[in-house]
């Protein structure tokens, strides 16, 4: 079914992680950056309200800002903040902005050691708006969602990724804390921990129910995986919580494991760092720091031509800029050299139908390109299962028109979602 090669391996054998290196170091924590940007989705905090400007110093884990459902902006660093704005992101979204120039040292700023002091956890909860893994921990926590079941995933969610593996192999204790805090701040009828086959024994001594996960691409999705779990899927167009389920990454669990332990907020994020020679390394990297910053440090050159992408080969977007910081979710970042591409072009489609037979959701994807290509988004949605789509890019992996799938039905996902916001805003 897939006919041509992976990362120049022999067979595009999907398993995870796919690498084609056998180099292996421990995990490398970075310096600070020299600058450290956030950005921010007013899609999901709505715009928020910022309680500093521009040069002021902030202190690292000070509370820098209010978003609207009461949980705070954190500075990751120390330092000097030097511009507040907008800028795009992918697809185009634009995002609240701030730059902060980094001091050489980090002075902890103490409101948040004064509040995980005083009584109870609920004076610490609006601390942890964002956390190491999960970008939107806002989202977990929110009073209004009931959870039937908890999942947390230890699968990656992309080839030749290694971050949420690394965290379960050596922050096990953490893992444990953080599912002893959820049971008490979010009760459920089940927490389940995913991991890989030969990791099963780490569940074991979670807390959690320990469930494994055949790691053969697309298997490790958090769609896959809550099919797996449940014994069904969450119906197109729904998310996890509203079919009374919660999905937490294990780095994040790990981090709130930390939090209530040392009583200081974590700031640092575990990423997979894929070289352009296939070969991985695990580092540690402190949330906002500019991607450029990342690659300096490692010796990694990206010169004119080659792609830098925040992710992996078949779901991470491309940077378009050095600048771009690290969220709390992002777990790799991959750069490819550009004698390795093969281009994408606007073709039409051809209708081989290899699309149609590879993918694991049963979608028309034949049919569905063509309405995204014409920008009918709302017929694409309609007609032909848009939101059935799981995200795993096979499709565009075994393309013969060369059409860059997976990208028009990530475009079609957020104009859709964006025109029905702009309706119901506009009531």
């Amino acid at each position: 079914m897939i006919k041509r090669s992976f990362f120049g391996l022999i067979k595009p054998k999907m398993t995870l992680p796919v690498t084609a290196g056998e180099k292996r170091t421990l995990i490398e924590s970075l310096p600070l950056p020299k600058k450290a940007v956030l950005l921010l989705d007013p899609e999901k905090t709505g715009e928020v309200e910022l309680t500093v400007k521009s040069g002021d110093t902030v202190r690292t884990g000070q509370k820098i800002g209010v978003d609207k459902d009461g949980f705070y902006l954190v500075s990751p660093v120390t330092g000097t903040v030097t511009a507040l704005g907008r800028q795009a992101g992918h697809l185009g979204q634009v995002y609240q902005s701030i730059t902060v120039e980094v001091a050489e040292e980090d002075q902890w700023d103490e409101e948040f050691s004064a509040a995980a002091g005083e009584s109870g956890r609920e004076s610490i909860l609006p601390f942890l708006g964002t956390l190491p893994g999960a970008a939107d921990f806002r989202n977990f926590l929110n009073p209004g969602h009931s959870y039937d079941t908890v999942i947390i995933s230890a699968m990656e969610q992309d080839l030749m990724v290694e971050t949420s593996r690394y965290v379960l192999k050596h922050q096990a204790k953490d893992v444990k804390k953080g599912i002893e805090v959820l049971k008490e701040i979010r009760p459920a009828g089940r927490y389940v921990l995913v991991a890989p086959p030969d990791l099963l024994s780490l569940t074991a001594r979670s807390g959690a129910e320990g469930q494994t996960v055949d790691p053969v691409y697309p298997n490790n999705l958090p769609g896959m995986i809550v099919r797996k779990v449940m014994g069904k899927a969450v119906p197109a167009g729904k998310r996890f919580e509203e079919a009374g389920v919660g999905y937490l990454n294990v780095e994040a669990v790990a981090a709130l494991g930390r939090v209530f332990r040392d009583r200081t907020p974590q700031l640092d994020k575990v990423i997979t760092v894929i070289r352009k020679d296939k070969t991985t390394q695990m580092i540690k990297v402190r949330m906002g720091t500019p991607v450029g910053e990342i690659l300096g440090p490692m010796g990694i050159e990206a010169n004119h031509g080659d792609r830098i992408v925040f992710g992996g080969p078949m779901r991470g977007p491309t940077v378009f800029s050095e600048d771009l910081p690290v969220s709390a979710d992002t777990d790799a970042v991959m750069v490819q050299d550009k004698a390795e591409l093969l281009p994408y072009v606007d073709n039409h489609c051809v209708n081989c139908g290899e699309c149609v037979r590879i993918c694991p959701a049963k979608v028309p994807v034949n049919m569905l390109i063509r309405l995204l290509q014409s920008g009918l988004f709302e017929e694409a949605a309609d007609r032909y299962d848009l939101f059935s789509c799981i995200e795993c890019g096979l499709c565009s992996f075994v393309c013969i028109a060369r059409i860059p799938i997976f990208q028009y039905i990530m475009l079609g996902k957020y104009e859709y979602d964006r025109m029905k916001g702009a309706e119901e805003s506009n009531g």
